[in-house]
């Protein structure tokens, strides 16, 4: 048939009734096998776990909801909350006065992080609850000069304030530094943009940087809460009444270790579990509009199996 086109070079149009093309998607087999392997040794384990009678389980059940495990529990989330605001709120500054260009500003910053990442966490503990060792009292006023008001450093040093700071100002040094490469993510025209536009600097950070650094410093900080409240339980070295010193408290007295022990680590579990999913929720409102909220859409069919289920798989590829 001739072409009526007239136009060289140019192919006639396909015919209407073109059979559709068929896309068969690639099957993973080897995510099939793992899967099937990985789900048998879980079961394995899982049954082991649920089976063994010298883990006691019924003395588990009995003291999950204990008075003195729950009154430890709520002492360590409410360590958790405070020390993670003092960690982020310090973070925060620490992270700006780094990247000051006053060079003493920036220096003190850096000797902050240095001294509180260098030095073990326990140490810092310790050192806050026996401060009043070396400062028997605390005051305020003029260097050389008449003093204020002071206190006694025993009296204000208790367990729980040796606690936050121990774990807050630590904090801080960690998160200083996942907000200074959260705000150093962010490209420098947007700061010179906003100084352009006569924007003060601590508006252009509030307004503009942070809210777009936020997808970089979101998901560590989700990890360092995770961690805080693990972390917690180092407080027991000062005393500190929290889950595993109750735990502890218990275990000394009916000799029942590994079932308090597994308590604890229930509640953990539990607790962890929520602030993951929190965190993903969080995650997800900051990565709008980005290819990684694209990715996270997919489902689980589509990433374990390797091909789609339902209409999503009709004509297309996996």
């Amino acid at each position: 048939m001739v072409s009526t086109s007239g136009a060289a070079g140019v192919s006639d149009p396909p015919p209407s009734d073109a059979e559709p093309i068929k896309a068969i998607p690639v099957r993973h087999y080897g995510r099939w096998v793992s899967g099937v392997i990985i789900a048998f040794v879980a079961f394995i384990v899982i049954r082991s776990v649920v089976t063994n009678s010298n883990l006691n389980w019924p003395i588990v059940g009995e003291y999950l909801f204990n008075d003195r495990i729950l009154r430890g529990l709520q002492n360590t989330l409410l360590l958790t909350v405070i020390s993670m605001i003092i960690g982020i709120v310090g973070g925060v500054l620490l992270a700006v006065m780094r990247l000051s260009p006053n060079p003493l500003t920036s220096g003190a910053a850096a000797v902050y992080i240095w001294l509180f990442r260098g030095t073990p966490l326990i140490t810092q503990l310790l050192v806050w609850n026996y401060l009043a060792f070396a400062y028997p009292r605390l005051g305020l006023g003029i260097p050389f000069g008449p003093e204020f008001v002071s206190w006694d450093t025993n009296q204000l040093m208790t367990q729980f304030s040796a606690s936050l700071l121990g774990l807050g100002l630590n904090e801080a040094a960690y998160m200083a530094e996942i907000v200074r490469g959260g705000i150093q993510s962010v490209d420098g025209g947007q700061l010179e943009a906003a100084s352009a536009l006569g924007m003060k600097r601590t508006t252009t950070l509030r307004r503009i940087i942070l809210p777009q650094a936020m997808r970089v410093i979101i998901p560590p900080t989700g990890n360092e809460t995770i961690a805080m409240l693990k972390t917690t339980s180092l407080v027991v070295v000062i005393g500190y009444f929290e889950l595993m010193v109750a735990a502890q408290t218990i275990y000394a007295q009916n000799f029942q270790t590994v079932p308090l022990l597994i308590t604890a680590a229930i509640w953990y579990l539990f607790l962890t579990s929520i602030l993951t999913v929190i965190q993903v929720f969080i995650e997800r409102h900051y990565a709008k509009g980005t290819s990684r909220m694209v990715d996270n859409k997919q489902r689980w069919a589509t990433r374990m199996l390797g091909f789609r289920l339902g209409s999503a798989g009709k004509g297309g590829a996996a």
